[in-house]
């Protein structure tokens, strides 16, 4: 595959795709041809089992329902956009992928580790990020502007020990392989933000041209 694969990660409010636009859009404006997505979902399959996902239900969904929905809803969009994309030489730039998986389901929910583990090989084989960048900010922050933006969806219904729980293990994953995430400090002002943003784009596309021509 010469294509990059870029994921987007972080907590509720951290201006994930507010940024995948502006980093798309700065890498177009360099003739890059780049494809938007999302998880959960992608494809039209993909986005109903969001919908299964995100929308408050009176019958309480089992944390192994959940997280075999997400791979289910991954699993689909492996095929239907991102391998494709990638195929082509695309740089695809991926609103939270796995890596939210171990956040939610595992830290979030305390799913195990090794069960993440064992549908992430079953499902991506050995497809994984080229980079992850992961949109920090302190909890309270996150929930005040996702609160903001209207009614709530199941996720962001939860309480602040769950997304304790999710900031610190994106964290711990970012810190325990560095050469593939970078830390946004996405408290600080959009403006700002997308400065270090800027400072990005001619990596990308020097790692680009690498795949390219490797």
């Amino acid at each position: 595959m010469t294509g990059l694969f870029i994921t987007l990660e972080g907590p509720e409010g951290a201006g994930k795709s507010t940024n995948r636009e502006y980093l798309a859009e700065r890498l177009r404006s360099q003739g890059v041809d780049v494809v938007l997505t999302r998880e959960p979902g992608g494809t039209p399959l993909a986005e109903r089992i969001r919908e299964l996902l995100l929308a408050p239900s009176d019958e309480t969904m089992h944390a192994d329902t959940e997280l075999l929905l997400v791979f289910a809803a991954r699993a689909q969009h492996l095929a239907g956009v991102i391998r494709p994309a990638l195929a082509r030489g695309a740089v695809v730039l991926c609103d939270r992928f796995t890596d939210a998986t171990y956040a939610y389901q595992g830290g979030g929910r305390g799913l195990s580790v090794q069960r993440i583990s064992a549908l992430e090989d079953f499902v991506q084989g050995d497809l994984r990020p080229d980079l992850t960048l992961v949109f920090d900010l302190p909890v309270e922050i996150g929930l005040s502007r996702a609160a903001a933006r209207g009614r709530l969806d199941r996720f962001e219904q939860e309480g602040r020990a769950f997304f304790e729980a999710v900031r610190n293990t994106y964290l711990n994953r970012a810190a325990a392989a560095p050469e593939r995430y970078r830390l946004v400090d996405a408290a600080q002002p959009l403006a700002q933000v997308q400065v270090s943003l800027d400072a990005l784009v001619p990596d990308l596309l020097d790692l680009l041209a690498v795949r390219r021509n490797g």
